[in-house]
């Protein structure tokens, strides 16, 4: 079952979800990094908002925000690896996006560690989650402006700003737009793009991973076989998951649904968060079966599970050449998580119970606090010191790395490192 709904996944991020997200990117003038940032993230990490109210309201311990935690180690490093070593095109990047995305993640791992050092939240605390989450959204919206203020002002002491606006004004537009069959398109960079932008010259700025642009001829069927005959035993076993998700979302790549498109981006999402709730509940069968302690079950399998569409929409993404989406969508969705917290925090404690704080359980928090701060600091160097690009060994130091955050993660929570007392499903 597990293997099972990978594979429903996929199918729904490579079919809907990634369409539904180029046509809203067009429609808005978004930049790749941004729309990374914002839609991907944020449907993406649908599965997490929803573990996050389970471990609030339903189940009442830490599982919640271990596995969120846990989730964004993965986030940062596993799946940086899985875009380094399953994709074979090597991806630019962009200097400010990723420095952008780093500080503000930082700033809100920063603020959910001084949060859970008492054991205790408070919903001002709560609410201070959401004032960061709002003014990284305020930022977004001025990102443009911003890119070139930096840009003009440090462009001659960092070398990393000039060699972006030097390879970002050398950048073909888009990955996805094909010049021998569609329009010719003018060249795109970030220096050049808008957000929210009236003049029509944005509505081709689109993240088109699916040959969008081709507006004159449908998009062929789902139920068309394939040819290769891996892929065609695939389509075969799938088959049940396609016939499912034709009947229940408009495919907006056809040209009868294209105006469709934010009703395929939220079913899209739900789907998402459906497949991945029951893959979860799977892994969580497997690691009570096993005598896994909730917490490491947070910090390992949960994590991992909960993060199946980040890593599947980063490596699509990353294999199509854009680096500064999957990236963006890796960091970006760890920022969204943190309000992923802090919303069913905010509510539990300012509208339901407002008599007493949140009791947050887990001592192995704050170490995984101060993990993630260091990774962040890490994936920033490793990316400017391999030259700002995602490649094969920036994909193996990424997963090393994120083996041995795991690994003493674990140790702490399992009372081995340190003085923490391990808790037990049910106990």
């Amino acid at each position: 079952i597990i293997l099972y709904m990978f594979l429903a996944v996929s199918i729904v991020c490579d079919n809907y979800f990634l369409p539904s997200l180029e046509i809203i990117s067009e429609c808005l003038g978004l930049s790749q990094d941004v729309a990374g940032a914002t839609f991907m993230a944020a449907g993406s990490s649908a599965p997490e908002l929803v573990t996050a109210f389970l471990g609030v309201f339903v189940t009442k311990g830490d599982i919640g925000i271990s596995t969120i935690l846990g989730s964004a180690i993965y986030n940062l490093l596993g799946i940086s690896a899985a875009c380094g070593l399953l994709s074979s095109v090597v991806s630019r990047l962009s200097c400010w996006p990723l420095f952008r995305d780093c500080l503000a993640y930082t700033i809100s791992a920063a603020a959910v560690l001084a949060m859970v050092s008492d054991n205790r939240i408070y919903w001002y605390e709560s609410a201070s989650l959401l004032l960061i989450y709002g003014c990284y959204i305020l930022v977004l919206c001025f990102d443009i402006k911003i890119n070139q203020y930096l840009m003009k002002k440090f462009s001659p002491c960092c070398t990393c700003f000039t060699k972006a606006m030097e390879e970002n004004a050398e950048q073909q537009p888009l990955v996805g737009w094909r010049e021998e069959s569609g329009p010719l398109i003018r060249q795109q960079s970030r220096t050049d793009s808008g957000i929210f932008q009236d003049e029509r010259d944005y509505s081709h700025l689109s993240t088109s991973l699916h040959g969008l642009d081709e507006i004159s001829e449908d998009h062929p069927s789902v139920f068309t076989m394939p040819e290769a005959d891996m892929k065609r035993i695939l389509w075969v076993l799938s088959l049940p998951i396609i016939t499912l998700l034709y009947l229940t979302i408009p495919d907006c790549r056809r040209q009868f649904w294209r105006n469709w498109f934010m009703v395929t981006f939220l079913i899209s999402a739900a789907w998402i968060s459906a497949i991945t709730y029951v893959l979860v509940w799977m892994v969580t069968i497997a690691g009570e079966t096993l005598g896994i302690p909730e917490s490491v079950m947070g910090l390992t399998l949960l994590a991992a599970g909960t993060s199946v569409p980040d890593t599947v929409t980063s490596v699509l993404v990353a294999r199509k050449g854009n680096g500064d989406m999957a990236m963006s969508n890796i960091v970006g969705s760890n920022v969204f998580d943190m309000l992923c917290l802090g919303i069913p925090w905010f509510i539990k404690t300012a509208f339901i119970n407002t008599s007493g704080p949140i009791e947050v359980n887990s001592g192995g928090l704050t170490y995984t606090a101060i993990s993630l701060i260091c990774s962040v600091v890490f994936i920033f160097l490793a990316v400017h010191l391999n030259g700002w690009k995602i490649d094969k060994k920036l994909g193996a130091i990424s997963l090393v790395l994120y083996l041995v955050f795991t690994i003493l993660s674990i140790l702490y929570e399992l009372g081995i490192i340190g003085n923490n007392p391990t808790r037990f499903c049910g106990n």
